[in-house]
Order: structure tokens, then sequence, then C-alpha cells
């Protein structure tokens, strides 16, 4: 029997209206997104977001190890195998439709809440940075680990890491740093903490919410509400390493890519987290590199279609002539995590190299032109 992948379904609430609930159902992968998955939820948050008796709608999952690991990589290595040096179809059609999907969430109008207990890593980011109101719990890591499979921080990345904190965003993307309660809160990815134990008071108390048709007054009742759950809250997010570094963190990612690579060959700490941030990313592909730098130097003027529309013509390169695979049968493949990066390992790569991943690979209109 074929298990559905996402469940739905609808919470009455004492004001008659409802809230739709998407269950992300594919628990042995850590609900790691695949192109089915996209479409399921795709098509049903299009029907919610026109239905006027759903006034809020709610993304979590099942199991408690992750809310979602990221993407289905490894069926997107599978696809792109039949076809060395141009990306295939089955890739195209992924990271278009989630793409469309995160873009979707973005602007989705209604309160949208996301639980993010347990692994939100990739993918899964790019769903609750699409969210209006992200939850973390005492059990979240969060992180963008696309450097360890030869990706960079796509999913919107472009759009929210340049809006960190000093050089945050680049860190992140270069080191597949992995974030506590704290360190999300303290980078906006989260706006609100609860325990883990709190999923079902929360889905009760927002069945008591006197939900309306102003979408506005909507959102904030559910902020009102979380603020005050928050303070009967029987866990503590921690504090950030983040925040308590940053300016260590500010020093150590300023100056050229090739001055923050040096930097980073010969850095000593007493602090663990600091050095395997610093391993991470110098095993990392160095393509990768150069994207994230690419990303983190952006500044703020994007507009979030374009920015989807930037990472489409990225990803797919990385698949096509880049280190993606390479990347993902080294680490979830083979893993023998010994990848040999396509210019080498440690060091800077060539500028033509950087250049052809760069280069918009859709000579005509682009995929998402309608964004």
């Amino acid at each position: 029997m074929s298990v559905e992948q996402v469940l739905f379904k609808t919470l009455e609430t004492v004001s008659g209206k409802h809230i739709g609930v998407a269950t992300l159902n594919a628990e042995k992968s850590l609900n790691a997104l695949d192109l089915q998955m996209v479409r399921l939820l795709a098509k049903q948050l299009q029907r919610w977001r026109q239905e006027p008796q759903i006034a809020a709608v709610v993304l979590d999952a099942t199991g408690d190890k992750a809310f979602c690991a990221g993407g289905d990589v490894r069926a997107l290595y599978q696809a792109q195998q039949s076809n060395p040096g141009s990306f295939t179809h089955e890739v195209r059609l992924f990271f278009e439709e989630e793409y469309r999907l995160d873009y979707l969430l973005h602007t989705f109008g209604k309160p949208i809440l996301v639980w993010g207990d347990g692994i939100v890593m990739g993918g899964g980011l790019g769903l609750m940075m699409g969210a209006s109101h992200r939850i973390v719990t005492e059990r979240s890591r969060i992180a963008m680990p696309e450097v360890t499979i030869g990706l960079y921080p796509d999913v919107g990345g472009s759009y929210f890491l340049g809006r960190l904190p000093g050089k945050m965003g680049l860190f992140l993307g270069l080191t597949a740093y992995n974030l506590n309660a704290a360190d999300a809160r303290y980078c906006g990815f989260a706006n609100h903490f609860l325990a883990a134990a709190d999923k079902q008071r929360l889905l009760d108390a927002m069945s008591t919410l006197s939900w309306g048709d102003n979408h506005t007054l909507n959102h904030q009742k559910l902020h009102d509400l979380l603020t005050m759950l928050a303070t009967n809250c029987s866990e503590h997010p921690g504090s950030s390493r983040l925040k308590a570094h940053q300016q260590a963190i500010d020093t150590l990612m300023s100056g050229t890519l090739a001055e923050v690579l040096q930097k980073m060959h010969s850095l000593t700490s007493d602090q663990p987290w600091l050095l395997k941030a610093r391993d991470t990313m110098l095993s990392g592909s160095p393509l990768s590199w150069a994207l994230a730098w690419q990303q983190a130097n952006l500044g703020h003027s994007m507009k979030l279609a374009d920015c989807f529309r930037m990472e489409l013509g990225w990803c797919l390169n990385c698949c096509a002539i880049g280190d993606f695979c390479e990347g993902v049968r080294a680490l979830l493949v083979d893993k023998d995590r010994s990848p040999q990066w396509r210019y080498g390992n440690g060091r800077l790569p060539p500028q033509e190299a950087v250049d052809a991943v760069l280069a918009n690979p859709f000579p005509h209109e682009h995929p998402l032109a309608d964004l």
C-alpha cells in the first residue's frame, strides 16, 4: 500500500472558520521534499488560499526528528546521472516547482504557521521562511548545509541571508552551521518559541480564536496567541552562540573570498563549534563558496521573485557543470565522505568556472518569468 506523502485536514474553530493543516508524511526520509510532495502542497495551498472558510494554515510533519530535512537530492542525483554536462527535465521541474511553492508561501496573504520542530534544513527552511509565523522548539536544528553537496543556500536564501546581521548570512552559507532555537530567533528564521510538547495546546488554542475575513487582523490574533502561549512555556530556547560571537564572525568573514578562505585555513580557537564550522567549509565545494559569496554581496535591492529566478539558473548549472552530483555521491550515495570537487579541494576555483555557473541557462523565456 502506498502512503500519502502529505496529509491534509481542516480543523473547525468556534468562529465558524476553518484552519487548514498540511502534514509532511515521509518520516523515513526526514520528510525530505520530492516533486510529488511539492505538487500536493502547492495544489492544496492554492485551494485553501481561495477558500473563504479557511482563515489560516498550519504546516507540520509526522515524527519528532524533523520538520523537513530538505529536498530529495538523491532523486535529483539519479535523474541527473543520465545527462552529464546539461541539466535534465526532471531536475528543472523539481527546482522550478519547489520555488513556485516557496513563492506561494511568501505571498499567501492568510496566516501560515510552520511548526519547525526537529531538523529544518535546506528546502525545509525554504518552506519555513515563506511562513508568517515560524515556530521553533528546544529540539529545532536549522541549517543550510548545501556547501557539503555542491549547491548553495537556495530556496530564497539570496533574499533572506543578506538580511541577517553583519556577515552572518555568509558565515551560515559557507559553514553549514547548525542553529538552535535561540540562534534561529536571533537570525529571524523563527519569530516564536514553544516547547515541542505544546503542539496540541497550540492547535486547540487556535480553534478558539475569533477568526474573521480580515487577514491583517487574523495575523495579529495568531501573533498575540503565540506570545501568550510562550509566557507559559515549560522549555527555554537556550542562548545564541551566533549573537554572542557576532563580532568575531564579522571579522572572520570580512575581506575578499580569498582572504576569508585564508583566515579559515589558519583559524585556531578554543570554541569547538567554530572549529567544526571551519572544517565543514574547508571540506565543502569551492564552487559553493563562490556562490555563497555572490549571494552575500547582492545587497537588499533584488526582489524575491528575481532571487528565485536567479537561483533556478544557478542550481541547474550546479547539477550540469558544477559539483552537485559529486557532492551527493560522496555524502549520500557511496557515503565515502571524500568528494573530489571539480576544481580541487580547499582552494578557490578559477573565475571562468564560477562565471559559467552564474550564467543564465535560459536563452529564451525564463521558466519563472510569471512570478
